[in-house]
């Protein structure tokens, strides 16, 4: 075999949704893109905000001087700086530039997390349903992902279920909130609440065990609605995250990582995830993307829009007779299954030339998710062939 058996392993085990794009790309050429229906890939559609547009003319036009050359491997202070001073707002605690590594996105981030915290055989809570990709990443590391259930009717944390599942062995919690693939928001008390869990369990078992918040989403919240901050709640936390939603920016992969000041030992854990970074091979982010996320750390894209496409897809395919948590914010739905086998379900849709990512592709069969960051217009042309699929599955479409 020409690759590593565990590669091929993960292979035939790897992303349903770039599968399912991949079968778009099928159907697109034989039915024209206009008539299919694509809700795989969390790709926004929308533009970066003004804000980018024109710090990006800026630095093309006006060059900063050595703009491209090495800098820290940390990366630069300004850009870092910028960062933490949103975070010391947020928490109310003093966030430094010195808690900040930025990175090639959240992935590149949750990567040199994981490197700086595993030890060989140690455990990693991943909440179901979770984003695939956490699996491979603890695996990338030498830890071993331990799944556990979220409340199966609200997908709010199951804290009893999370204290269960801990043992001497345990390292890290990811959450991700708002979730992918449900788009609901874990509140204050929830927070607060597995701080105070995970306190009992560092003392019980003498460890230290850290709290990964994923949080790409952060900034979309519908209905007035906020993101806690997880510094506030939980000592030993960090942040990870990226700017591929808040400001559209996904093929630019630039996000940071930041540690809760009041961690036990955070000068010697961001020693090692400076470490992590450079020996991991990203080395750094992109020197031109920190120029221009440094003056960007307050604005967004239009949350607006995405709130109204959730509410023209919840409201309409609700009213056919799919069930759904509505979710608080990213740009994702995850309605159960309306046939026992999502897998199956998934496969009907694309008869009706809709293109959707099953449930067990995020470790929860019974279920499908729905990216809605795509074109207003493909949703409302998509509603007829939900509401076909919708009745020949049993619904009332």
């Amino acid at each position: 075999m020409p690759i590593a058996t565990k590669i091929a392993g993960h292979i035939s085990k790897s992303s349903w949704i770039r599968k399912m794009f991949e079968e778009g790309e099928r159907l697109r050429q034989v039915h024209g893109a206009e008539n299919v229906y694509d809700f795989t890939l969390g790709n926004p559609d929308t533009e970066p905000p003004r804000e980018f547009q024109e710090e990006f003319a800026r630095l093309a036009t006006r060059p900063i001087p050595g703009m491209h050359r090495y800098m820290n491997n940390a990366g630069y202070l300004e850009t870092r700086a910028a960062v933490a001073e949103v975070l010391a707002e947020a928490s109310g605690l003093p966030v430094g530039a010195e808690h900040v590594v930025m990175t090639c996105g959240a992935g590149g981030a949750l990567n040199v997390v994981l490197k700086t915290i595993l030890n060989p055989g140690e455990e990693v809570i991943i909440l179901t349903p979770y984003f695939v990709e956490y699996k491979f990443y603890i695996d990338n590391h030498g830890g071993v992902p331990k799944e556990v259930w979220t409340n199966r009717e609200t997908f709010q944390l199951n804290i009893p279920a999370i204290e269960a599942a801990i043992t001497n062995k345990t390292r890290a919690v990811i959450i991700c909130s708002p979730n992918n693939p449900t788009g609901v928001i874990y509140p204050e008390e929830s927070l607060k609440e597995l701080g105070e869990m995970l306190a009992r369990a560092e003392q019980r078992y003498d460890r230290q065990i850290y709290v990964i918040s994923d949080e790409p989403y952060a900034r979309i919240a519908f209905d007035g609605k906020h993101v806690p901050n997880i510094f506030r709640y939980v000592e030993s936390s960090v942040i990870v995250t990226s700017h591929s939603k808040d400001l559209a920016l996904p093929g630019e992969r630039i996000g940071y990582m930041a540690a809760n000041p009041r961690a036990r030992g955070v000068e010697q854990f961001m020693e090692g995830a400076v470490f992590s970074n450079r020996v991991l091979g990203y080395v750094n982010a992109p020197a031109l993307m920190q120029r221009l996320v440094a003056k960007l750390q307050r604005a967004s894209v239009d949350i607006g829009e995405y709130q109204t496409k959730r509410d023209l897809l919840y409201d309409n395919l609700t009213a056919m007779g799919f069930e759904m948590v509505r979710p608080d914010g990213a740009f994702y739905l995850f309605p159960k299954s309306p046939l026992a086998d999502d897998v199956e379900f998934v496969k009907l849709a694309q008869k009706h030339r809709i293109l959707l990512v099953p449930g067990a592709g995020f470790g929860a069969p019974g279920f499908f998710r729905i990216a809605y960051c795509v074109d207003r217009g493909m949703i409302e042309r998509s509603l007829p062939a939900w509401r076909k699929l919708a009745q020949e599955t049993g619904l009332r479409g």
